[in-house]
């Protein structure tokens, strides 16, 4: 066996049935380096979980999303030839999962959601696991929990990074050279125990963290597309795959909009320069995207991205004027409820800002409050419907000619905000919802096409 070490995350399209977790199965089997594999919920379940933690539900309505749960889990469990031991431990995880749907306190206790929503991810490793195992792969299914260890804000859990090293190196380590060890993404717990979750798409997250703390050569992250794209190649047709990534540019991507990775995975693989791979577990005979500190070749534009759900908060007072401090206390609260903002202008008695405000997450509830807070102080006026489109690439603020292409394509376009030249790889723009599909498709038709 080689000295190398991978691990291989897989998405939830890459394990919604047994027919897709075959095709992961040939992956691992294709790659001897693997010998961590991080898996996310089967797809749809994640959804099913969201609905039931966060809406309201009639008994009938809950039973029914359970039901719905549990024929995904068990149509991928109906093609094990041995099926017993495995079908006793999905149904104590089962089990766990009508206790919580039905809990009175289900849509008041945040701890409560993460343990519902963290059961995706069990069954998932758990099959995943025993299909390995089936097909001549020794294998075993590993609670990532004991080893994520976070701090306890459930919902969006921070990585307590040096707990995390010592426990991978303590229970995680010892176990690789036996088999291949099978885990969960998105899940961890804290010091206490309690389960928690690291955000939307935090499997990524989980595996380039693991990746760190195991000293992995490289970390794969295999999804249902060919690698990350010039943009989302639901928008245009034209798009298509980039061979090699920046981290930087990677880092942009992921933080404007780009669903194929997780915007934190890139900070544990750049703190060890980690390779991280980007593919289709469905083609991955068609290779990827690399993922590298220093790329060959740094071209202006390299991709567009898309977020949708953004608020644009705008906070005034006549106090202003000439004033010292108020954007430092504007800013202390937006710091204090841990939201990020993105695009920022000024004028002289008020300023504008973005939030991200996905609905039923961690961010739109911290939003309300930051917003309740900044009324004490000032007027405040917020306007939503805005998606925040962003190119990505190197330099663009010092090569010629670039900004005269980009505002040529929004030549028609109602742009609310621009955000340009605080950062050599990105420029920004904040327009309507019911334009960004058309912005999109004009700037990579004229930046790439």
């Amino acid at each position: 066996m080689s000295n190398r070490l991978n691990i291989a995350k897989f998405g939830g399209t890459s394990v919604a049935n047994f027919e897709a977790i075959c095709n992961c199965v040939k992956v691992i089997k294709g790659n001897s380096d693997t010998r961590v594999v991080v898996v996310s919920a089967a797809g749809g379940v994640t959804n099913l979980l969201v609905e039931l933690a966060h809406h309201a539900m009639t008994h009938v309505e809950i039973q029914k999303r359970i039901d719905a749960i549990k024929d995904i889990e068990f149509k991928i469990l109906g093609h094990l030839a041995h099926a017993e031991d495995v079908k006793e431990k999905l149904g104590v995880l089962l089990s766990e999962l009508d206790t919580l749907a039905f809990h009175e306190e289900i849509h008041h206790t945040d701890s409560l959601k993460d343990q519902l929503l963290s059961l995706g991810e069990r069954m998932s490793s758990l099959l995943v696991a025993a299909i390995l195992n089936e097909q001549g792969q020794k294998a075993r299914n590993f609670d990532v929990r004991n080893v994520l260890k976070t701090d306890s804000v459930h919902g969006a859990a921070t990585p307590n990074l040096a707990l995390i090293k010592t426990q991978a190196s303590r229970l995680l380590k010892p176990e690789l050279a036996d088999a291949i060890i099978v885990t969960q993404g998105f899940i961890g717990s804290d010091e206490n125990g309690m389960t928690t979750t690291l955000g939307r798409g935090g499997s990524d997250f989980s595996a380039a963290l693991l990746a760190e703390a195991l000293d992995a050569d490289s970390c794969e992250i295999w999804t249902d597309v060919i690698g990350v794209y010039t943009t989302d190649p639901r928008i245009t047709d034209q798009a298509r795959p980039i061979p090699e990534l920046s981290f930087e540019e990677a880092a942009e991507m992921a933080t404007f909009g780009a669903k194929v990775l997780h915007p934190a995975t890139m900070e544990p693989a750049l703190r060890q320069n980690i390779r991280v791979f980007v593919g289709s577990s469905r083609e991955p005979e068609k290779g990827g995207t690399w993922l590298v500190k220093d790329c060959k070749e740094e071209p202006p534009f390299r991709a567009i991205t898309r977020r949708k759900e953004q608020v644009m908060v705008t906070v005034k007072t006549p106090k202003m004027m000439y004033a010292q401090g108020f954007l430092e206390r504007v800013f202390a609260i937006i710091a204090k409820h841990k939201l990020s903002v993105d695009l920022v202008t000024t004028s002289e008695i008020s300023v504008a800002f973005t939030l991200d405000n996905p609905a039923n997450s961690v961010a739109q509830r911290l939003n309300k409050q930051t917003i309740s807070e900044l009324e004490t102080m000032c007027d405040v006026t917020v306007e939503d419907g805005f998606d925040l489109v962003t190119i990505v690439g190197n330099h663009m603020q010092s090569a010629k000619g670039c900004t005269g292409k980009v505002f040529a394509a929004l030549n028609d376009i109602e742009v609310r905000m621009v955000c340009f030249g605080a950062n050599p790889h990105n420029m920004s723009f904040l327009v309507k919802e019911a334009v960004s599909t058309q912005v999109v498709k004009g700037l990579h038709s004229v930046l790439f096409e």
